[in-house]
């Protein structure tokens, strides 16, 4: 048996254990099975399970292993798999989670569903997770935990030590270092925990401690990026409009958010639009989703296509336009989109907003017009070698050119105008870039080959 039908077979039997563990109800041994695989053997195993199968085991587990569970898979659909729970077991399994993961389940879900789970909660966590949830997940405190190691910075080694036995059992992680805070809470140092633990026991912490820098709930994810790329630490402290420690932002959650926009702003511009799509959902769903993109588009191409159209006189005296179409509308197409993905990149940065429409334009016109003259020159001279016509080679030289310039001139200017607008940038810049380009390369192709027609039939 070769190493990939080893690992089809393997992949069977996992699915065929968990579906008939599940089916008979043994909640204990689909936890001794589940603690058995690894991460990537269990979302592949999830997945060819039916959606009752899935409902069902998770409903089996208790409430640490669920959420263990559903930590491996993606966001989207643990919230599915949460939603479908009892509300009761529901609450259970998101007090498992800490509570920045709590909060980021319980923001993607209906707002009467995270409502009815929170009031199953601890009243204690529910307030946390509440306080997370206020924020936007792309700023600190969407991102941070509400658990935190910190002291008053009187606090000696053997209060730490002594704090950290009483409540081992709910601190099963420690962090690198912890913070001290004076008498209003805010932050005034960090000790490294290896430097507690060699002191002697009557060692006041603040004579262990290092000054210590804080980020403002309120900072984005690429302000807490420029922390971590400042800081060698894994952990930064967050601190309200007061100054007073609220939480801690773990690196590793910084990552994570940021991959999730990268990848949530690529599905955007691919025309995935409502969150994340994966087939294990509802078939309606998807095609719901995809649809709105797609019934935008066949109406913005029928009207790019007009152009031609009103041009089929021309088009019919000289067939290889036809050829050069295509051509002109995808190379602009590309150059738009190169300025498009600059500017989204900036606007995120913050090195642009959208007051800078002006600056940003001219300076993809600069761009936009060495590359032009570049690539008509290129299209013109294989136009003649082709058509052995150097007037038919200037026309679509020439229409390419200038289509280029436009084309970055709208990929670069769109998305600032769109945030003006309030508009989403990722998903509205690629239909207006498309439609303009192709309308605006259809009509310099064909206009000056209406031109110059007496002298290319």
């Amino acid at each position: 048996m070769s190493d990939r039908d080893a690992v089809v077979e393997r992949e069977r039997e996992v699915w065929e254990k968990l579906r008939g563990l599940t089916s008979a109800g043994d909640g204990q041994g689909l936890q001794t099975l589940l603690e058995s695989l690894e991460a990537s053997e269990t979302v592949r195993a999830i997945f060819r399970l039916g959606a009752d199968d899935q409902r069902n085991l998770v409903s089996l587990l208790s409430p640490g292993p669920a959420a263990d569970l559903l930590e491996d898979l993606p966001e989207a659909h643990a919230v599915d798999l949460i939603e479908r729970q009892e509300i009761g077991h529901a609450a259970d399994i998101v007090e498992a989670f800490s509570s920045d993961q709590g909060a980021d389940l319980l923001s993607e879900m209906d707002s009467d569903d995270a409502e009815a789970i929170l009031g199953e909660m601890i009243p204690e966590i529910a307030g946390e997770v509440r306080e997370l949830i206020s924020y936007s997940t792309d700023v600190a405190g969407g991102l941070m935990e509400i658990e935190h190691y910190a002291y008053p910075k009187a606090a000696t080694a053997s209060d730490f030590l002594g704090d950290l036995r009483q409540r081992r059992k709910e601190r099963a992680e420690l962090p690198q270092r912890l913070l001290l805070i004076d008498v209003r809470g805010r932050p005034v140092g960090a000790v490294e925990i290896a430097d507690i633990l060699l002191a002697d026991d009557d060692t006041r912490l603040s004579s262990l401690s290092r000054p210590v820098s804080s980020v403002l709930a309120t900072a984005s994810l690429d302000e807490l990026d420029d922390y971590f790329d400042r800081h060698e630490t894994l952990g930064a402290p967050v601190v309200d409009d007061n100054g007073r420690l609220v939480g801690r932002v773990r690196r590793r959650a910084l990552y994570d958010a940021i991959a999730d926009r990268d990848q949530d702003d690529y599905l955007k511009l691919q025309g995935i639009v409502g969150g994340e799509e994966l087939r294990a959902m509802p078939v309606l769903t998807r095609s719901r989703r995809r649809l709105s993109w797609l019934s935008i588009n066949i109406v913005l191409n029928i009207i790019a296509a007009s152009v031609i159209a009103f041009f089929q006189d021309t088009v019919s005296a000289v067939i290889a336009l036809a050829v050069f179409l295509p051509i002109v509308s995808d190379m602009s197409g590309c150059s738009g989109n190169q300025a498009v993905a600059v500017s989204m990149r900036e606007l995120t940065l913050g090195i642009v907003q959208p007051r800078d429409a002006l600056r940003v334009w001219w300076q993809e016109v600069s761009v936009g017009l060495l590359n032009g003259l570049a690539l008509g020159l290129l299209l013109s001279i294989a136009t003649f070698l082709w058509q052995g016509n150097p007037l038919l080679g200037a026309v679509v030289g020439l229409a390419l050119a200038l289509n280029t310039i436009i084309a970055v001139s709208i990929g670069g200017t769109v998305p600032l105008l769109l945030k003006r607008w309030h508009a989403d940038p990722a998903v509205a810049s690629g239909p207006v870039l498309t439609t303009i380009t192709d309308m605006c390369g259809f009509f310099l192709v064909l206009g000056l080959a209406t031109l110059a027609l007496p002298w290319l039939i």
